[in-house]
């Protein structure tokens, strides 16, 4: 599951607290390397970009830092954002934000050249930017603007992310691309079929892009989380809405989950991070078009 990224009205790049010159330090494996990454201002956004940070990336963490009318929960907020910056900051990376839309073409080429200016480079975009509800309801009844709205920022969002960075990638002949799907992506939910349909797409659309890449060295690969507990230290509250969306009663939804879990367990956050720094650095260099789950074996039935 995913952190949610997009308003129609994109605000203007931010670089403050960047130090120019600076770099994450030596040692991790994506020392000297930048990653771009969206929905970064809570949940696994979060929780990849600290991660990728400690292993020596810099980093362009991108949010909408705002509410989205049409999707019925509060989205990441700017200091939600910021907060990202400075636990990122804390491992010795350089960071800058920008507040986007990923539906906005014109926001999303700005975030491509604030990253290509600051750092000269994009060796990883985790395309991790994504909504959950509008959802519980048959197909028939989702209404025009709610399947704009979820295939806009979770399946458009990540192809325009791709074609604008991707760019780059081509001309140095390196890079890697994460798209964060679900197991959404994999079997159908009941009442969810805009989101299925949105992560099916995605990982579609890894398959393709990583076989238009691969005479290029450059990787693209889908990630896809299970149920992920709504850790306080990052601020997340997905699967708390997705239980909304089912008429699960918020205060046993964690319970009920876990339930359904081969392994007896809820998917925490650093088991996605730890899964998207694979696919992001050489451990995984002969790695692509391929779909990684970490869902504590759900989808394995």
């Amino acid at each position: 599951m995913t952190t949610a990224l997009g308003p129609s009205t994109a605000h203007a790049p931010s670089t403050a607290h960047a130090p120019a010159g600076a770099h994450a330090p030596a040692g991790g494996r994506l020392h000297g390397r930048t990653a771009v990454v969206t929905g970064a201002a809570r949940g696994l956004g979060r929780s990849c970009a600290v991660r990728f940070a400690a292993e020596g990336a810099d980093l362009v963490l991108v949010d909408v830092a705002e509410d989205l009318p049409g999707v019925p929960y509060p989205l990441g907020s700017g200091s939600q954002l910021d907060h990202t910056a400075e636990l990122c900051r804390a491992h010795g990376a350089a960071v800058v934000t920008a507040t986007a839309d990923v539906r906005d073409p014109a926001a999303v080429d700005r975030v491509a050249r604030l990253a290509l200016d600051r750092f000269g480079t994009v060796d990883v975009l985790l395309n991790n930017a994504g909504i959950a509800a509008p959802s519980g309801k048959a197909v028939h009844e989702i209404a025009e603007d709610e399947w704009d709205l979820m295939v806009g920022i979770d399946l458009t969002g990540a192809w325009r992310m791709t074609k604008a960075l991707v760019p780059a990638m081509i001309e140095q002949r390196s890079g890697s691309v994460v798209n964060v799907a679900s197991t959404a992506g994999l079997v159908g939910y009941r009442h969810f079929a805009g989101y299925v349909a949105a992560k099916h797409g995605l990982i579609g659309l890894t398959k393709a892009a990583a076989l238009d890449y691969a005479p290029f060295r450059v990787r693209v690969n889908a990630l896809c989380p299970g149920s992920v507990r709504d850790d306080p230290l990052h601020e997340g509250r997905m699967l708390a809405e997705i239980a909304r969306s089912l008429d699960v009663d918020v205060d046993e939804h964690e319970e009920i989950f876990v339930q359904s879990q081969p392994m007896n367990a809820l998917i925490e956050p650093q088991d996605i991070a730890g899964a998207a720094l694979w696919l992001a650095g050489d451990d995984s260099r002969q790695v692509t078009g391929t779909t990684l789950t970490v869902d504590g074996g759900f989808s394995a039935r």
